[in-house]
């Protein structure tokens, strides 16, 4: 081997090794309010080099225990993101709160194994009915250990509507929503600093992904909009920055979308075209606005095409 091959050789194992124990490392997480604790998650579809880490999390520390917030889309992530927490209070976490159905935000429930869950009312027997295809694709995704040690998600607290949950002089307020993003969407609001999770019922810069009802969404956003928050953790995008503190404004990209969605999906049934047809055409001009756009937009079109072609 060639002096060439050889340094190549050595570069791509530092590289490795290094991007390695990035992984093995709890994971980076910002206080953006007192005791509220956010980890960014890449704006990307889970592949090898991102390791699943594609979702937003979080935690609220209370004067008696931690509330987790989305645990990542493997148990490797949900350690990561325990070892986050042990590494700022030495306070036990007394609940899990999953916002909603889809991998990237539950899977890391492996690593919280005994703390109760809470969630929508719908979570559980929607996670139990897709869980065996997540757990697939992510295998197909990252390899097979990534899969390792996920078991059926049970829901200790259902939330129909809503629920308080008390930290130790901090109540956190879940609330559950119709069908939009998904048919299980959950939010948690800490009045105490003014600060909402809005799971994935808010992307920023991240394309939304509609797995429920464009319509419902469109809905949903006028409630959201009506939340006390000062600052708003999205599902995917920036979790800090301008947009976050820019409340209820950091909806409006995402209503823009959704509406230009539904109406253009409308167009071209009206005009009796096809779904294809509506797939080609339909939100184009968002295109330069979101990251994913190519691989949501053909997806969102025709999910609300089958939607709303019997309305």
């Amino acid at each position: 081997m060639g002096r060439t091959r050889v340094l190549a050789a050595v570069l791509c194992a530092a590289v490795l090794a290094t991007t390695a124990a990035a992984r093995a490392a709890p994971l980076a997480v910002t206080e953006i309010a007192p005791g509220v604790f956010v980890h960014q998650g890449a704006i990307a579809e889970p592949a090898p080099d991102n390791g699943g880490d594609t979702a937003n999390l979080g935690f609220i520390v209370g004067g008696s225990g931690v509330a987790v917030i989305d645990t990542g889309g493997t148990p490797e992530v949900g350690r990561r993101l325990r070892e986050a927490i042990a590494a700022r209070t030495d306070k036990p976490v007394t609940v899990v709160i999953d916002t909603h159905m889809h991998p990237d935000h539950i899977f890391g429930n492996a690593a919280f194994a005994g703390v109760p869950v809470a969630g929508h009312a719908n979570l559980q027997d929607a996670v139990a009915a897709r869980q065996e295809v997540y757990q697939r694709r992510l295998a197909d995704e990252l390899g097979a250990d990534a899969a390792a040690g996920i078991t059926p998600l049970r829901v200790d607290q259902p939330v129909a509507d809503a629920l308080r949950i008390e930290l130790g002089g901090r109540t956190l307020v879940l609330t559950a929503y119709p069908t939009a993003h998904t048919n299980n969407d959950l939010t948690v609001f800490d009045p105490q600093t003014g600060t909402l999770f809005a799971g994935d019922l808010l992307f920023l810069d991240h394309l939304p992904a509609v797995d429920g009802s464009a319509v419902g969404w469109l809905g949903v956003i006028d409630t959201l909009a009506r939340v006390p928050a000062v600052r708003v953790v999205p599902g995917h995008g920036p979790a800090v920055g301008p947009a976050v503190a820019d409340w209820p404004g950091a909806l409006e990209p995402e209503r823009r979308y959704l509406t230009a969605l539904v109406e253009g999906v409308r167009r071209v049934l009206k005009a009796g075209g096809s779904i294809q047809e509506a797939v080609t055409q339909v939100a184009q001009d968002e295109r330069a606005r979101w990251l994913l756009f190519d691989a949501y937009n053909p997806r969102n079109v025709t999910a609300t095409f089958a939607a709303l072609e019997w309305e």
